[in-house]
Order: structure tokens, then C-alpha cells, then sequence
């Protein structure tokens, strides 16, 4: 292992931000300042080299990154689609539309997690159109902003990581592709094979879907959420009439209300993202392939190989421009006032988009990729990018790794425990990592070929009666490459500087680290039974199916004997 250029000080800036963000509750500026703090570092201290590449290497390429410049755009484009929507009275017609479903707080929360299952095909879609929508609903309903965020949060990542047909399978299958491609006599042809294969072994984003529902219908809640929950309930909270809220522009549409109005931008908003998934999934996949076929890939493959981006940000387009066809055509809102609405609603998102960039940013310091892609040999950016993520999994990895003596050896207690106790190690490094740099895809991409080309040949060292004849297919093999994807789910839930944590809270108009603060006790209790009831006696050859049985009732006991009732759930 090549010695690593900064060792513990590449986990500083990543440090610094997260501790500033909690201490002063301004995510932008705690993040500018973990970048400032990682330029002094690759500068060894000079502060004048750290201004310059502060701006020019760190800020100025992350903003003009086209995938980042069309997720902002999108982001914009949907506040923007919201807010005349609001204004043209479609999310007062769309909430009397749900009123006979969601009557009371349970009703209203179930609501919110059902339609977070139907926006299944990506996180950024689901995170901002369900929190801009539902917003007035759960205001209604007297239910906290904090909780709305948590249930579009509980639902955007874990459901577009689970999913089959969504924009995380691309990313997902490839990094498990890079590590069969290490592997010797391992097809790369079988990535779709694994990653359908260890569904069932994602505990914690299994658990994280399932906790919301019963959150609902037990009515109960407990640590900072409770407090949160009983502040609107008691009528304390006045974050909700607070003028610079995500409420503001919406509160006061001036037409009256009808649900179509709301329905049909959303429904075309839909329409086209699934449209440009597959044609430019297809595209790609015929200009990727050698050998022209007139047979149709499957449909996992083409929304696999989409562009994302492009499709959310013209999505977004498509529903701005219907919606403001359907206002002028029926005379709902003139010109001016879909510009006001359209503004207003721009407005909002503009602090969300501001730290995003900001944390794309930090994240791409604290990695090993360069402007150009990653690196071709060991720690070839070491002047402008610090390889956090190689050095904590190098770390705590290094310990796992099995010498040539122990191959040979006789089966011993020892290196069967480390093999055993595999996915819950890689689950609580990719958890680390995840929270720490703020980014599940660059904690996927680090750990995904490393944790695949270590775990085969471990696999050998069990008894033979407890292993199968494929290695890739035995259960601790699928619960490590699980591991990696459910524990980057996990790490990113809990971290104040994740994107989709960022976005969660502003689309719902909630406090950032509230949010994160009341999201963290719901997410630790999910990751606890996950470990306790599914990654460790996974290793002792317990069937997924009891496990996840085990875990539902571990949930349910938890929250019957933790939480505590909110005053108005009595009536429900």
C-alpha cells in the first residue's frame, strides 16, 4: 500500500464542516470553510495558494460542471413550476383533492410516504416535487415541517436505490461491474445479476421505507422529532407563517382552486423525464454497442445507461412551460404574475442550490478524481484533492486483508470471525464515508471494486458445507455488496452536508439541521437494527427472509417502548 500524502489530516476539512454546520446551523458557510481548510492543506499552509485554488480549482469547476449545471437548473425550473402552481390555486385544489384521504396527521403521513413509493425512478425528483407539493397539506394537518422532510428524505434515496427502474441503477451496476472486472474468472455480465440478488439484503434501506408507515400508525415519535411535532400541534411553531419560509409565495393563490391545475404540469413533468430516460438510455446504448441489433436492450439496461440530468432538467421545463400555458389559455394568472410566481418560487430553492455547490465542491476535494476523471496512478492529484475516502477504507480495510500463510493454513477461529463480520464492517465504512464526504455515489465508487475483490477470496476460508460452489452468489457475498450500497444510504441520511439531505429540508421549508437533527435519532435506530438483526448474524448463515421478519419486530418494539404519543394523535 502506497503511503498516503496526507493520512488523518484528509479528514479535517470534511470534519471541520460538519462540526461548523452543527455549532452555527449555516450549512454554505460551514461547507465553504471545510474547502478553505483542505486548499491549506494540499497548499502545505500557503494561504495565498489556497485562495487561488479555493476559487479556481475547487468552486469555479464544480459550479461550470454540466451534470451539476442541469441539476440546478432543474432544481430552479421545478421551484419555479411550484410556485406558479401555487399561485394558480392547483396546490389548493390538489390538497382538496387528498383532504378525504388524508384526514387527520396519520392519514396525511401515510399519504406523503405513498406518493414518495410512486416517485420511485429518482431521489432529486421525488426529494422536490413531493416536498413543494405536500407542504400545505401537512401544514394543514398540523405535521412539522422537520417530520414532512424526514418522510421525503426516508423515501427519495432508499426507494431510487432499491428500485429496478431508476437513475440509480446506472451508477449502482457499473461500480459493481469495475469490481467483478478485478476478479479473476468473474463476468463482468453478471453485475445486473448481483445487484438484483442482494435487494434483499439491504436492511437499512428496507428498514428506512418501513419505519415511516409505522411511525404513522403506532402515532408515536420520540427524541427532537417529538418536540418538533408537539411545537405545531400546540400551535408554538412559527416557522410555519415565518415570511421567509418555502410558504411564503404559496399561501395566497389568486385563482380559485382546481386539482388539474396542479395534476397535469406534474403528470407531463413525469411524462418527459421517463421519455428522455429512454431515448437517451437507448441512444447510448446503440452508440455504445459494436454490433448494431434490431432487438430492444431490456428496459433496466436503457434507464440504466440514461442521462439523468437531462431528462430531470428538461422534465422541469415541460411541466413550467404547460403550466404556464394552462394559466394564460383560462386567463388563471397573467404574464406578469406567472413571472412573479415563477421568481418566487426560484427564490426558494436558491439557498439549496448554493449549498449543493458547495458541497459538490467538498466533495470533490475530499476524493480522488481530478477535472479529468480518476486517477491513473496512486494519488497522481495529491496537490488539489486529499483521497479521504482511500485512506479510511485503506485503514480500517487493512486489518481484513488475509496473507498467503493464512490461505494455506488450517481453518482457524480467526480469519472465519473477519469474514463473518465483513458486511458489517464495509456497512459501518461506507456509513463513515457517506457522512463524512456527503456523497452515497463517490462512497458507492470507492468501496464497491475494493470490497468485491477482497470479499471473493475470502469467501474460500469458510467450512466447505457453509459455501457455496459460486462464490458471487453466496449470501455473504451479496450481503457486502448490500453493505456498500444500503450503509452509503445510511451515512448520507445522517450527514448534514448531503445533497439530498440539503434538498429535503428546502423543499419542505424546514430548518437544514433540524432536519438533520431530527432525522438522525429515526436513522441511527433504522442502522442499529440493520447491524444487530441482519449484517451480523448474516454471517452465521441466518436467511435473509427471518432476518427481515426479526427486524420489523425489533422496529415496532422500539417505537412502542421509545416514543412517546403527540397530543393529537389521542384522536385520531
Amino acid at each position: 500500500m502506497n503511503d498516503h500524502p496526507y493520512g488523518w489530516f484528509s479528514l479535517l476539512p470534511p470534519l471541520v464542516a460538519i462540526v461548523l454546520a452543527m455549532v452555527t446551523k449555516r450549512a454554505a458557510l460551514s461547507l465553504l470553510m471545510g474547502i478553505l481548510c483542505g486548499a491549506l492543506i494540499t497548499n502545505g499552509g500557503d494561504p495565498i495558494g489556497a485562495l487561488v485554488d479555493f476559487c479556481e480549482v475547487h468552486l469555479w469547476p464544480t459550479l461550470a460542471d454540466p451534470g451539476k449545471l442541469r441539476i440546478f437548473s432543474f432544481t430552479l425550473l421545478m421551484g419555479a413550476m411550484i410556485g406558479v402552481i401555487s399561485r394558480s390555486g392547483g396546490m389548493l385544489g390538489l390538497i382538496k383533492l387528498i383532504s378525504p384521504i388524508a384526514k387527520t396527521r396519520r392519514g396525511g403521513q401515510l399519504t406523503t410516504w405513498m406518493l414518495g413509493l410512486v416517485v420511485f425512478f429518482d431521489d432529486y425528483s421525488n426529494t422536490v416535487l413531493l416536498g413543494g407539493t405536500l407542504r400545505p397539506l401537512c401544514d394543514r394537518l398540523k405535521i412539522s415541517r422537520q417530520k414532512l422532510a424526514y418522510i421525503v428524505d426516508s423515501t427519495a434515496a432508499p426507494m431510487a436505490s432499491l428500485a429496478l427502474l431508476s437513475t440509480w441503477i446506472a451508477v449502482e451496476i457499473d461500480y459493481i461491474a469495475e469490481g467483478l472486472g478485478d476478479i479473476e474468472g468473474a463476468n463482468v455480465s453478471r453485475a445486473m445479476e448481483l445487484f438484483i440478488a442482494s435487494v434483499p439484503y439491504r436492511f437499512y434501506a428496507i428498514l428506512a421505507l418501513g419505519m415511516v408507515p409505522i411511525l404513522a400508525l403506532m402515532g408515536r415519535d420520540f427524541g427532537p422529532m417529538l418536540k418538533a411535532e408537539k411545537a405545531v400541534v400546540a400551535g408554538s411553531d412559527q416557522r410555519q407563517d415565518d415570511p421567509g419560509s418555502i410558504a411564503d409565495p404559496l399561501t395566497e393563490p389568486t385563482a380559485a382552486a382546481s386539482w388539474r391545475v396542479a395534476v397535469v404540469p406534474i403528470a407531463v413533468t413525469l411524462a418527459v423525464v421517463i421519455a428522455l430516460l429512454y431515448a437517451t438510455g437507448t441512444a447510448s446504448l446503440r452508440s455504445g454497442s459494436s454490433e448494431p441489433s434490431g432487438d430492444t436492450p431490456p428496459l433496466r439496461d436503457i434507464l440504466g445507461a440514461a442521462d439523468s440530468s437531462l431528462a430531470l432538467q428538461y422534465g422541469a421545463l415541460m411541466g413550467l412551460a404547460t403550466i404556464a400555458v394552462i394559466c394564460l389559455t383560462r386567463k388563471l394568472l397573467t404574464l406578469q404574475q406567472i413571472r412573479e410566481a415563477s421568481w418566487g418560487g426560484m427564490k426558494i430553492v436558491l439557498p439549496a442550490i448554493i449549498i449543493l455547490w458547495t458541497a459538490s465542491a467538498l466533495s470533490r476535494l475530499t476524493s480522488g478524481k481530478s477535472v479529468d476523471g480518476q486517477s491513473g496512478t496512486a494519488y497522481e492529484f495529491q496537490d488539489h484533492r486529499l483521497y479521504t475516502g482511500q485512506f479510511v477504507a485503506e485503514t480500517i480495510l487493512s486489518g481484513a486483508r488475509v496473507s498467503p500463510e493464512d490461505d494455506s493454513a488450517s481453518p482457524s477461529h480467526s480469519v472465519p470471525m473477519v469474514v463473518r463480520l465483513l458486511p458489517t464492517i464495509v456497512f459501518l465504512l461506507a456509513a463513515v464515508l457517506s457522512f463524512s464526504t456527503g456523497t452515497s455515489f463517490g462512497t458507492m465508487g470507492l468501496l464497491m471494486p475494493m470490497t468485491l475483490t477482497l470479499t471473493a477470496p475470502l469467501i474460500g476460508l469458510l467450512p466447505a458445507d457453509a459455501s457455496t460452489v459460486d462464490a458471487l452468489t453466496h449470501p455473504l457475498m451479496l450481503a457486502t455488496i448490500a453493505s456498500v450500497l444500503s450503509g452509503a444510504v445510511f451515512g448520507d441520511h445522517c450527514s448534514p452536508i448531503s445533497d439530498t439531505t440539503i434538498l429535503s429540508s428546502q423543499a419542505c421549508g424546514c430548518d437544514h439541521m433540524e432536519h438533520v437533527l431530527t432525522q438522525m435519532p429515526y436513522a441511527v435506530t433504522a442502522g442499529t437494527i440493520a447491524i444487530v438483526a441482519g449484517t451480523l448474524p448474516i454471517g452465521w448463515g441466518i436467511d435473509w427472509g427471518w432476518l427481515i421478519l426479526i427486524q420489523a419486530m425489533l422496529l415496532v418494539g422500539v417505537v412502542a417502548i421509545v416514543g412517546k404519543r403527540t397530543p393529537s394523535e389521542t384522536s385520531d
